[in-house]
């Protein structure tokens, strides 16, 4: 991308070896990988293993085609600063996600060497030796990337599809997440995950990891992480909690390469991308997740029940919810009815209010009529986001009562017509 030109965009191809395959799998449904049979300096073609190191769920990608899924790839080529490429090394960028799957993966790849001859071929573009069968062989390792088979970006943009020429590539670092997108609920607690893996064992002295969260155009620090590995003293790590009560396990960062994010008493403030980013040494790659906030509604009415002798105001109540998006509607059930029909007069709306924790309340007032029958149910139904299905309230419409006041005053007139009698 110099000059600010824009991206161009080649179709080219990553080949994935060692794929595991479950026990059940009969290999005769899966397409093997054939190489064209003739070497071709023009096509991007990228060979790598995923066992070393192990890259976490590549045989969720065996079916997406299949099912239908859309899987996103891009390759870049990777630079960094005290990180230079040579005719012998050159480093890639690789992220695959899979949306549909919460598959999301990066790799770094680095290209394998190759014995140069006079016979050589070299790629037109990128400049390297390819092997025999015309990829570019690579090492890799993984980082919070996803694997990548559509896209190639280096100071043009290249689009991969799949079966090209390879090149051969090894991953060195990966960088993964197992959820793309989460709920969950007001008060409550989440864990984001996220990981990465290497292919020096053992793990880097140093490894540095940081969450942030960005949204609705601002973006600010969680947390960050720095643990080095000491002979004497055995795993030390700093760490800076910016948002209070959120926590990493430095133990599982250095044994296990899991840099997962704890969030408690979750608030609204909390909503939003979250990018979690490994370095180690010259590498560094990202994982994003989105995280979503949800509360659903409190609902009630104004009243237990309802005797209508004059127009009524019943008022339908909902509550502290999260996020701003809700319906309300009036529904009723008359005596001689099995399904609710709505009310033609929907009634009217207050506005939105919204409390000092980002939650929210609405109502709704409906004017009953007196010409609506005893029996009759009056429903408030409401719905949200937060709701596995719309949730009703009612009230039934009770026959009007006489008056205690003027059943006392007929008692009483007839008590005394009745002494009158016995008097005479």
């Amino acid at each position: 991308m110099e000059g600010g030109a824009l991206f161009s965009r080649t179709p080219a191809t990553l080949v994935l070896r060692d794929v595991a395959v479950g026990p059940d799998e009969p290999l005769e449904m899966l397409s093997p990988f054939v190489p064209p049979s003739v070497p071709d300096p023009e096509l991007f073609l990228f060979e790598a293993s995923v066992t070393s190191p192990d890259i976490p769920n590549t045989d969720r990608l065996l079916h997406a085609d299949c099912n239908e899924l859309e899987v996103s790839c891009e390759i870049s080529r990777y630079s960094s600063k005290g990180l230079q490429d040579s005719s012998d090394q050159t480093f890639f960028m690789v992220s695959i996600t899979v949306e549909e799957l919460d598959f999301s993966i990066s790799l770094v790849l680095e290209t394998l060497p190759v014995e140069k001859h006079q016979s050589t071929l070299m790629h037109n573009k990128l400049g390297l030796p390819l092997s025999q069968s015309g990829t570019l062989l690579t090492k890799g390792d993984i980082q919070n990337f996803l694997l990548c088979f559509l896209f190639f970006f280096f100071k043009e943009a290249v689009i991969f599809s799949l079966l090209s020429l390879p090149i051969g590539v090894l991953a060195i670092f990966v960088v993964f997440s197992n959820t793309k997108s989460l709920s969950a609920p007001l008060r409550g607690n989440v864990l984001l995950d996220c990981g990465f893996k290497q292919q020096e064992v053992p793990l880097a002295h140093q490894i540095d990891v940081e969450w942030r969260l960005q949204h609705r155009g601002k973006g600010w620090k969680v947390l960050d992480l720095k643990t080095t590995l000491d002979d004497a003293e055995g795993v030390h790590a700093d760490v800076n909690v910016e948002r209070k009560g959120s926590s990493m396990n430095a133990g599982l960062v250095v044994r296990e390469g899991n840099v997962s994010l704890t969030l408690p008493a979750l608030k609204v403030a909390d909503e939003g991308t979250y990018i979690c980013t490994v370095s180690i040494g010259h590498f560094h790659a990202q994982q994003v997740i989105q995280l979503h906030i949800i509360q659903p509604p409190h609902i009630s009415l104004s009243e237990e029940k309802l005797m209508l002798k004059t127009p009524q105001t019943l008022k339908c109540y909902s509550r502290n919810y999260y996020p701003l998006d809700a319906q309300m509607e009036w529904l009723f059930v008359s005596p001689t009815a099995t399904e609710p029909e709505l009310f033609k007069d929907q009634g009217s709306l207050t506005s939105h209010r919204q409390h000092s924790d980002g939650t929210f309340s609405l109502s709704s007032h409906l004017v009953v009529p007196p010409a609506v029958p005893p029996g009759t149910k009056i429903i408030c139904r409401v719905s949200h986001v937060g709701l596995d299905a719309p949730l009703d309230v009612s009230v039934l419409v009770e026959a009007p009562k006489i008056d205690s006041y003027w059943w006392f005053l007929g008692f009483l007139i007839v008590t005394i017509l009745f002494f009158y009698q016995v008097m005479k």
